[in-house]
């Protein structure tokens, strides 16, 4: 028989390993540099964030669109989520975070992108470190920011574009538009908006700023919808917007938290102002909704709540819950307006308001932690000179919203040209489920 006693003291050294483990972490995990505490965050950080695309947008998306069309933008979220994964291991990560040849102030094109030493991780390997996580980590962290960025923007021509279009296009636009910016503002000493000293932790202009500024263009040469706007055209199935709105919520903590890029106060800081600041941003919108029209909406609150989500992503690493407040707040009032005054005075046809939510909260959130970022009103920046970073905020902003702009106008333009941009009056007509994929989200 087996002595129980040896069982006691095997039991009795596990446990007293196990405790020390947990209050010694460093002392246990530690090799070379590596923090096994921060590389499990970011690599769960990374599933929270590929989460938020599939199938958190997927299901946000498709609750908002009519029913013939559901199925198509679940394939869409998930066709981009495949072609952006291909691109950004072949050469992506290599364009937008290899630092070959870069140095603070050093001018040339490595201000602009990267060089091609990473390509298919050729000289990556498992125990090659980005500060304290393995560089593989940081690699499926940061593909999941470069899958969701383009899912973004079909929300702008939902319902009315060839899927043979829109693969073409997220494919070509996460080249030519996100790895460049991406690389300028994240690519470290020698990157240009870098250089400059631009903040945007977790990507209110590398994400957001660069969908909504590019969903607008994409909205204006799609057209509109056929019988837009005098067909009521409303969301088919809120209770799968609302799902999906709940799954972005939770993935945006991965998000925000993980681009931290390990397990410490920051990250805890990132996450506490990333529940408070769409709380604050739905509860305007739904403040606003119940004194307009007298009574709140599911749709509004869900809105208001990604608003105030996609505004807190840049100030999230730099501002307290003072800031994230007044970044909700600012959010939810700003991004109202774009949605219903703004885009009903100019006509065009922003199917999921993609321009108004993403792209102004991005603004919004770019733009306020110039501010708030401060340590005077709860923010981590001790010495920060409030004009000149909101003239550097401002300037990156503008700039990539204007150079995102020219790259889709371009690519739209080309692909029209080629194939084609929209179905045909009977397919839009029928639904894209069945003209593009001969198959229906639902079997009645």
């Amino acid at each position: 028989m087996f002595d129980k006693r040896i069982l006691q003291k095997r039991i009795l050294v596990f446990l007293v390993l196990f405790i020390y483990a947990i209050f010694f972490p460093s002392d246990v995990f530690a090799e070379d540099g590596l923090n096994a505490g921060d590389t499990a965050w970011v690599l769960v950080s990374a599933a929270l964030v590929l989460f938020m695309m599939i199938p958190g947008l997927a299901m946000f998306y498709g609750g908002l669109v009519r029913v013939k069309n559901v199925l198509s933008l679940f394939m869409q979220c998930f066709a981009i989520t495949a072609i952006v994964s291909v691109v950004w291991t072949l050469f992506g990560y290599s364009v937008a975070f290899s630092t070959e040849g870069m140095q603070a102030g050093a001018k040339g094109l490595h201000s602009f992108v990267g060089g091609f030493s990473k390509v298919f991780l050729w000289s990556v390997s498992p125990e090659h470190l980005n500060g304290s996580i393995p560089e593989v980590v940081f690699f499926i962290f940061q593909m999941a920011f470069a899958v969701i960025t383009p899912g973004l923007i079909v929300g702008a021509f939902a319902e009315r574009f060839k899927f043979a279009a829109v693969c073409i296009f997220s494919g070509l636009w996460v080249v030519l538009a996100y790895l460049p910016i991406c690389h300028m503002v994240w690519g470290g000493p020698g990157a240009f908006f870098a250089d400059m000293g631009v903040i945007d932790f977790a990507g209110g202009i590398v994400v957001h700023v660069t969908a909504g500024s590019s969903a607008l263009i994409a909205a204006i040469l799609a057209g509109r919808r056929r019988g837009y706007p005098i067909t009521a055209m409303p969301p088919h199935n809120l209770t799968m917007t609302l799902t999906g709105t709940g799954m972005l919520w939770v993935g945006w903590f991965g998000f925000n938290g993980g681009s931290a890029l390990a397990a410490n106060g920051t990250a805890g800081m990132a996450v506490v102002v990333t529940q408070i600041s769409p709380c604050v941003a739905a509860l305007t919108w739904m403040a606003i909704e119940w004194y307009r029209n007298g009574k709140p909406s599911a749709l509004g609150f869900a809105t208001g709540a990604i608003a105030g989500l996609a505004a807190i992503t840049p100030a999230s690493g730099t501002v307290g819950p003072l800031g994230a407040v007044a970044i909700g707040l600012a959010s939810g009032l700003f991004c109202y307006w774009l949605t219903t005054s703004v885009k009903h005075r100019f006509g065009y046809d922003d199917a999921l308001d993609v321009v108004g939510v993403h792209g102004g909260g991005g603004v919004v959130g770019t733009l306020l932690l110039s501010v708030f970022a401060s340590t005077a009103l709860g923010g981590s920046k001790a010495d920060l000179n409030m004009v000149s970073q909101f003239l550097v905020q401002t300037f990156a902003a503008v700039s990539c919203a204007v150079y995102c702009m020219v790259v889709t106008f371009v690519l739209l333009k080309a692909i029209d040209a080629v194939i084609g941009l929209r179905v045909n009056e009977e397919a839009e007509t029928v639904g894209l489920d069945i003209s593009e994929h001969e198959e229906a989200g639902y079997v009645l």
